[in-house]
């Protein structure tokens, strides 16, 4: 045990001898008042302080005397002890999933009346992990990583909201689209999702990594690597990807391709607008098996102050209710 305050201890203790020393100034200036003042003769009284009966009365008068004293010492003391704030030091042993997640969003110019449904979902989807690991990468012609993987919620949230705000703009070249427009052709889908793949690390631990990608699948250019062989690098990588569709169930052939790709890595696509979409995503996220890893083990000191203060109620109640026995 530990005192935050050490200092507020011996301010109770000097508290307690400035008590004693001006209680015995008192006692004795009592007594010398009462040797100096005219005595009453009683008859007899040295056979009466004789009595078994009386030394009694008189023995438990001064034990209960001593012990309000003792116990007014203490509870003085406990008291100093509980305003110095008593601490232990505990060893915790912070522990994450191990559930890598990376979204990965097309920013192409088919994409933009949508995208901020798809962020929101982005933003949904927060609310139901805990530990997870989030990344953000987005791409056009050439991919950026806005955020690398972190379990800072907040940062992540923060993050959202200022790509949510950056699609709100005058200007001719958006934020949003700075590094994204490095390549040839727009909206490789293909590249951007063996991009997003690339972002994960930690590689050689046993993780749980997701890809949850949002795309309208309308490629406009030659890529380096289309859908079907981005997913299988995907697969290779043991990445399952999740396919957020905005126009699920408008075009056929894109949707099927979509669907496709995330079923090579054993993900499932989903339509943007569904409402059970963000449920199932992070269901099928949580499905696969996390392990717990344990991060550097850190020492904390807490306040441990209960069996103090339950110390000083029981001196405080003895206290009072020898006080009351003695009539004082």
């Amino acid at each position: 045990m530990a005192l935050n305050t050490s200092w507020v201890v011996l301010i109770a203790a000097a508290v307690v001898l400035v008590a004693i020393v001006v209680g015995v100034a008192l006692g004795l200036r009592s007594r010398a008042a009462r040797n100096a003042a005219p005595a009453a003769l009683v008859s007899r009284a040295e056979r009466l302080r004789t009595l078994p009966a009386f030394r009694a009365s008189v023995g438990r008068r001064m034990a209960a005397l001593s012990g309000i004293l003792a116990l007014g010492v203490i509870a003085t003391l406990l008291a100093g002890v509980v305003a110095a704030r008593p601490m232990s030091a505990q060893t915790v042993q912070p522990v994450n999933t191990s559930r890598d997640i990376m979204l990965c969003l097309d920013v192409s110019g088919s994409m933009t009346e949508v995208d901020v449904e798809v962020l929101t979902v982005f933003d949904e989807l927060l609310d139901s992990f805990e530990g997870e690991r989030i990344g953000l990468t987005i791409f056009n012609s050439s991919p950026v990583q806005i955020f690398p993987l972190t379990d800072d919620y907040a940062f992540v949230r923060e993050q959202l909201q200022r790509m949510r705000e950056s699609f709100d703009y005058l200007d001719e070249t958006p934020e949003h689209w700075v590094g994204t427009l490095n390549g040839p052709g727009a909206s490789l889908i293909g590249d951007g999702l063996a991009a997003c793949t690339m972002r994960f690390d930690h590689l050689d631990d046993e993780r749980s990594r997701s890809v949850i990608l949002a795309t309208d699948n309308e490629l406009a250019g030659a890529s380096i690597l289309t859908v079907e062989e981005a997913a299988q690098y995907a697969r290779a990588q043991q990445v399952r990807v999740f396919a957020l569709n905005p126009v699920q169930g408008k075009d056929a052939e894109v949707s099927a391709q979509l669907s496709q790709a995330a079923a090579i890595t054993g993900g499932q696509s989903y339509a943007l607008r569904d409402t059970t979409t963000v449920a199932d995503i992070v269901a099928q996220i949580q499905k696969q098996e996390a392990r717990a890893l344990q991060g550097q083990a850190q020492v904390v000191w807490v306040d441990t102050p209960n069996l103090w203060m339950a110390l000083m109620l029981v001196a405080i109640l003895g206290f009072v209710v020898l006080l009351w026995v003695v009539r004082l």
